[in-house]
């Protein structure tokens, strides 16, 4: 399967490396970005084609378009990709506004194209593996979910006044998470947070520190917890408490070693950065898009699974405006 990649700022860039030399079944047809600059240096490293416009990378020979853009683009890009009958993998979050998210669906809908919602975390291996537990039953009935998600270092300002703020930048990963691990739909939002990192980032009308309890369709009540600054480097935790057992998903480091000596213990430090812990689960939600196009099979992620986690951002912002739980 070919891809086109529109958009190689850091995430992109990323993506096209993963897609030329490391995931199987997929290739790089080539890469676009509105910074030219940008584009050929990738290309160039990548000795693959630059596309001059959007439209040109898409009504390309690639099979794919990868939409790693900015947010605000991503939806003209879904429909003009779907009309151009080409499997889509799109960056979360699809749009920071719902009617757009719905029609960037409508038009998939329409043109039968696969879509799939950039949700990596679905596809690491110490994730899926406690969502595996829960639904096989093996900690018996899920009675508690708890996911923590740290930054080593906030984002810059720029970023956050255009991002749409932590719930739809940060913890929407952790809200698709949720849906994920317990298997059921959320019906009730309560959030609340302050800023403890960075008075600018309040400034800019955002939290960094925030807690948020979802209750979902089953009874089951998931905790997330996040900040923006983690001094100890990318703190990514998920635990579910069952009746009959307890499974969790600890940080990653660098080594198991740990030295115990007379001046205390000490262990290796955890990846400072995202790029560092997920590599590996992009690489397997390449090759899982791959097979589903090839397949013609649902995706792993779907346009639903890219709304639900917006409806739920939406609600948390609200949620903390009015200082009240919001039902969905």
């Amino acid at each position: 399967m070919k891809v086109a990649v529109l958009g190689v700022g850091r995430i992109g860039a990323m993506h096209a490396e993963l897609i030329a030399h490391r995931a199987d079944g997929v290739s790089l047809a080539g890469v676009y970005d509105v910074v030219e600059g940008a584009a050929t240096a990738v290309g160039e490293r990548l000795e693959v084609p630059v596309f001059d416009t959007a439209d040109a990378a898409i009504g390309s020979d690639a099979d794919a378009v990868a939409i790693c853009s900015s947010t605000p683009t991503h939806i003209d890009l879904v429909v003009a990709a779907a009309e151009a009958g080409k499997a889509i993998f799109c960056e979360k979050p699809l749009s920071l506004e719902l009617d757009e998210v719905d029609r960037g669906l409508a038009a998939v809908e329409a043109t039968g194209v696969t879509l799939h919602v950039g949700f990596n975390r679905r596809f690491d291996a110490s994730h899926a593996a406690v969502r595996a537990a829960v639904a096989d039953g093996d900690i018996g009935q899920l009675r508690q979910l708890r996911i923590s998600s740290r930054d080593p270092a906030p984002p810059p300002i720029a970023y956050i006044e255009q991002s749409g703020g932590i719930f739809l930048d940060m913890t929407i990963h952790d809200f698709d998470m949720a849906r994920f691990t317990t298997g059921s739909e959320v019906v009730e939002v309560y959030a609340t947070g302050r800023v403890t990192v960075d008075p600018a980032i309040g400034e800019a009308g955002d939290l960094d520190t925030v807690t948020v309890l979802l209750t979902h369709e089953n009874g089951v009540v998931t905790t997330i917890d996040n900040c923006r600054q983690s001094a100890f480097g990318y703190d990514q935790r998920v635990e579910a408490f069952g009746s009959a057992g307890i499974v969790s998903s600890e940080n990653h480091t660098s080594h198991s070693t740990i030295k115990r000596t007379e001046s205390g213990s000490a262990g290796a430090v955890v990846p400072y950065f995202f790029l560092e812990r997920y590599i590996p689960s992009y690489i397997s939600q390449w090759e899982q898009f791959a097979s589903a196009v090839r397949s013609g099979n649902p995706p792993s992620v779907s346009g639903a699974d890219g709304r639900a986690p917006l409806v739920i951002g939406l609600a948390a912002k609200q949620s903390v405006a009015t200082n009240t739980p919001v039902r969905l």
